[in-house]
């Protein structure tokens, strides 16, 4: 038997699941299921959910939480589910700020990109690649240099206050 992606199954078993079909299915209903007419451009609920307050906050990591759960069950590498989280965390910061996070939405796929990366690594024994790695590193240092930014900013601040004489 051959999965989606043309692969073979591994030994053990195909690792689809039904609880992996119908996580595919909502994170398609989520970043992809409708096309905007006369384009290839397609976009999901997601956000048009994220413009619910209280319940566009909710929904997505609630799909995340799932995906990571089953994602855990079939083994996938640590450093993969990582780089899950971060997709997902990435899409909560953006979206987040009013106006440029809800046009956001529509762009960042996290919940496709993830299912992505499940089935990618649900075959068991299947390692993590290096662009794994690399994504990681690259948001890691992105959140070191953003929670940098503003010491820095103040040091440089009252460096610049104290070194100013007053006129009188």
């Amino acid at each position: 038997m051959t999965r989606a992606s043309g692969a073979a199954s591994p030994p053990g078993g195909d690792p689809r699941t039904p609880q992996l079909d119908h996580l595919r299915r909502v994170a398609r209903l989520f970043d992809a299921q409708f096309r905007v007419p006369g384009t290839e451009f397609r976009f999901g609920i997601d956000p048009l959910v994220g413009l619910v307050p209280g319940i566009g906050d909710i929904a997505s990591p609630l799909l995340t939480a799932a995906m990571l759960w089953h994602a855990t069950k079939l083994r996938v590498p640590k450093i993969v589910l990582l780089r899950m989280v971060l997709n997902s965390l990435i899409d909560a910061g953006v979206g987040a700020v009013p106006v440029v996070g809800d046009l956001f939405d529509f762009a960042w796929r996290s919940s496709e990109w993830n299912m992505a990366l499940l089935e990618r690594y649900a075959i068991p024994g299947r390692e993590a690649s290096s662009g794994d790695y690399l994504f990681v590193v690259v948001c890691v240092l992105i959140v070191a240099l953003a929670a940098t930014l503003p010491i820095v900013a103040a040091w440089a601040i009252i460096s610049w206050l104290l070194s100013v004489r007053p006129l009188y």
